[in-house]
């Protein structure tokens, strides 16, 4: 009998379905259900006979100390499969060092991170703050020449991280009509919606060519401050920032500095150094900067996009396959 960990409304929700699917596959499974009330336990007797665990999105936040409590005290842990990307929290490099495998849900949030990031950039590239300050204040305020925003088609776009989400607003941003350089270690491959490739060393290079920054991708200790006051100094004056990786991959006061002093155009921000964005941040009041609580991913399909792919895993699992987004080390 396997054993797998899942939140109680993931149990409410889907787990005749799992039960289902998991007869088909040929898998004796017992479903081991979080308690609803998020200061309760799971007996250590049921902790020891984990073998499997889902961190599904309804966990995160009030429930995330509970289940990452209940995994740390299960022994027989095999492998644990998150709704997350992202693996920079050092719960991750625990468990690997635990032996667990760890599959992510890489891919899941792509289309609507993508999206929100091409909405932030049509934004600040058709001047949408200027009509909403108006709007705010009930003021009729046309743009007349010379305040007229540059055609996109024909500007360069650079993203930082080419994998799933990157590659999804590349893919975007060339229809269009920006020209797209990629950065990523991993060589150029077939149908990569990039006019260039580059690796991460040639970045200061590149940035003097980009009218768009676009960083989308994850935290390590490689990109940890990576664009620091030095990097952006390298941008063109006017250049446009759009973050939906990291806040910490970017000096936040470097940015500020370069927003007030003009050097930026603008930037589009989801994600800070500190989260919640604290109320007294200078981003919140700067005319050219638009917000959002590191929330670009929220879309209502995403659960089930994550569930797919737990279960295509699990059935990888069964049959002793390559389990696919498996984390192999937290490490750069």
């Amino acid at each position: 009998m396997t054993t797998l960990l899942v939140s109680h409304r993931l149990h409410a929700e889907r787990g005749s379905d799992i039960a289902v699917r998991a007869q088909r596959l040929g898998i004796a499974l017992e479903l081991v259900v979080l308690p609803a009330d998020p200061e309760s336990r799971l007996s250590d007797a049921d902790c020891a006979r984990l073998e499997l665990a889902f961190f599904s999105a309804d966990v995160f936040p009030q429930y995330s100390r509970q289940f990452f409590s209940t995994v740390r005290k299960a022994p027989k842990l095999q492998w644990l499969h998150v709704f997350n990307a992202g693996v920079d929290h050092p719960i991750y490099t625990e468990m690997l060092a635990r032996s667990v495998r760890l599959t992510t849900s890489a891919g899941s949030t792509a289309v609507p991170i993508a999206q929100t990031a091409i909405t932030g950039l049509l934004m600040l590239a058709r001047n949408f703050p200027r009509w909403l300050r108006a709007q705010r204040e009930r003021r009729w305020d046309p743009m007349r020449p010379p305040d007229f925003p540059r055609d996109l088609v024909g500007q360069t776009l650079l993203v930082l991280g080419l994998g799933s989400i990157g590659g999804e607003i590349a893919r975007l941003a060339q229809a269009l009509g920006l020209k797209v350089i990629g950065v990523r270690r991993s060589p150029l491959r077939p149908g990569d919606p990039v006019d260039e490739l580059h690796p991460p060393q040639q970045l200061a290079a590149l940035l003097p060519r980009a009218d768009w920054l676009v960083i989308a991708s994850p935290l390590t200790a490689e990109t940890r401050g990576l664009i620091n006051a030095d990097m952006l100094a390298q941008l063109p004056k006017g250049a446009y920032i759009v973050n939906i990786g990291r806040g910490e991959i970017v000096d936040e006061a470097a940015l500020i500095a370069a927003l007030r002093a003009g050097h930026l155009g603008g930037a589009y921000l989801d994600v800070f150094e500190k989260e919640p964005l604290p109320a007294d941040s200078p981003l919140w009041e700067l005319p050219n900067v638009l917000i959002s609580p590191h929330n670009s991913a929220a879309a209502q399909g995403n659960d089930e996009r994550v569930y797919q792919m737990f279960i295509a895993n699990l059935e990888r699992w069964q049959h002793g396959q390559a389990l696919s987004n498996e984390v192999r080390s937290t490490s750069p």
